[in-house]
């Protein structure tokens, strides 16, 4: 889950496209689980692998931004097309972070909560010591902040989202409320936060047995 990519392996990843956004805000939450987002930073490019997300839907949602159809200048990047960062500040002292999903018109996100650092981890915590554990901590430690509102997250430019060979097993992923929605009444309670189990068991890798000899197994997490 937290292996360090390599330099080489951090080279080869290319941005997702546009339309791995551009598809029910629901699918892309899940898809996002385990995937990569990079930061080209000063001191380097860094990555974090995502761990947990909450899904937004828009004008129906009562805890979304554009909930009954609301656009003012804070959310407009929402009100574009599927691909872009949308970037807002909060309690007067946080930045959050989000994916912003389906075709323009629709305006539907993924919040990213929490990551762990797979790249640059000694910049990362320069930025920020302790964990991502938390969407502001996350941006924190990205260097997130609204001037990367509307960023193309397709281009590969300051940010952006890759994928690599780590598949995040359905059996990993836990569903539960959204966090500091309880505003929203009954939506707050509809299970569109999605994270990884980090205690869930890694996955055995079994070993061919030896001719004339016992078997033997190997479990290595991923």
């Amino acid at each position: 889950m937290a292996t360090p990519l390599s330099g080489p392996e951090l080279a080869e990843l290319e941005p997702l496209g546009a339309r791995f956004y551009q598809r029910p805000t629901r699918v892309v939450a899940s898809d996002l689980l385990g995937k990569l987002l990079l930061r080209r930073l000063p001191e380097g490019t860094v990555a974090v692998r995502s761990t947990e997300v909450e899904a937004y839907l828009g004008v129906r949602d009562p805890a979304a931004h554009t909930y009954g159809g609301r656009r003012t200048p804070r959310n407009e990047t929402m009100w574009g097309e599927g691909g872009r960062l949308y970037v807002y500040f909060t309690y007067g002292m946080h930045f959050c972070a989000n994916v912003v999903t389906r075709a323009a018109g629709v305006p539907e996100a993924v919040l990213l909560r929490g990551a762990v650092a797979v790249a640059g981890g000694s910049v990362i915590a320069a930025y920020r010591a302790g964990g991502l554990d938390g969407p502001a901590k996350l941006c924190q430690g990205l260097a997130i902040d609204r001037t990367l509102d509307g960023a193309d997250l397709t281009d590969g430019g300051e940010v952006w989202l890759a994928a690599d060979s780590f598949a995040c097993r359905p059996a990993w992923v836990r569903r539960r409320p959204r966090v500091g929605v309880a505003y929203a009444g009954e939506a707050s309670a509809w299970p569109l936060r999605l994270l990884i189990d980090l205690a869930a068991p890694a996955p055995v890798r079994r070993r061919a047995a030896r001719r004339g000899g016992g078997g033997g197994a190997a479990s290595a997490a991923r």
